[in-house]
């Protein structure tokens, strides 16, 4: 087998079970697991593949985006403690952007409910799910739903935004990197970010360490635009230590 067809499988295997693991694809493609770890660098420094201990996973990029089902089973005590760790940091904010994605959710979920909030989102399981408080005030933004995540995007959930002065941000991305800031693969997907992040006065990205050094296709923020950063102890206090350097406090839960 050529080594384009070995990769190409390889990716493949990486997009659809959401792992790689060496020694099963060896075994399937009938190589040595060297050469399964050798295509795997290659991916990786083409920036389709993230290198992980005995395999990879898959980098989201323009053409792959990974469904909120996949993400909602997938690093979840992370997300939890995250989610836990971002809460605490609402202070005395009263309306909060919640951003689409499962740990935004998480975090929405998180939230003191003992005082009113208005919640504004794009995402339809966040709506759902807030909407149960009493003391909550869910604004769900309007556009066409995207069924990767079920939130909305275009020209009407930007024009929503685009009328709103917010306290607060919770922001995810599909990648986060100090060379390229904040990435996500959708450019309909990056401006209703970007446009949420113009229209609030705190931004804190939510994300777990597996995001960092990671770009996607469209940038729609800085990691000097964040106050917080809030991520799981994945990601070492010494890289920790370099993003802070950009501005934002850095917190590992």
């Amino acid at each position: 087998m050529r080594a384009e067809e070995r990769k190409r499988r390889i990716l493949a295997r990486a997009r659809a079970d959401g792992r790689v693991d060496v020694v099963e694809m060896a075994q399937e493609l009938r190589v040595a697991p060297e050469t399964v770890r050798r295509d795997l660098r290659v991916l990786d420094e083409h920036g389709l593949v993230r290198r992980t201990h005995g395999g990879g996973v898959p980098v989201e990029s323009a053409g792959f985006e990974t469904g909120l089902r996949f993400r909602a089973g997938s690093h979840v005590p992370e997300k939890r403690r995250i989610a836990k760790a971002a809460a605490e940091r609402l202070d005395d904010a009263e309306t909060v952007f919640i951003d689409e994605g499962y740990t935004p959710q998480l975090v929405a979920e998180a939230l003191p409910t003992t005082n009113p909030l208005t919640i504004i989102t794009a995402s339809l399981p966040t709506a759902a799910a807030m909407s149960e408080h009493p003391s909550c005030t869910v604004l769900l933004l309007g556009g066409r739903v995207r069924g990767h995540t079920l939130a909305t995007v275009d020209h009407w959930t930007t024009r929503m935004l685009g009328e709103m002065v917010i306290d607060l941000a919770y922001i995810g991305a599909n990648g986060i990197s100090r060379e390229h800031g904040l990435t996500t693969p959708d450019p309909a997907v990056g401006a209703v970010k970007a446009k949420a992040l113009n229209a609030s006065r705190r931004k804190i990205f939510v994300g777990t360490h597996t995001k960092f050094g990671v770009s996607s296709f469209h940038r729609f923020a800085e990691v000097s635009d964040l106050e917080a950063v809030v991520t799981d102890s994945g990601l070492s206090a010494h890289e920790a230590h370099r993003y802070t350097l950009l501005g934002p406090k850095v917190i590992r839960a």
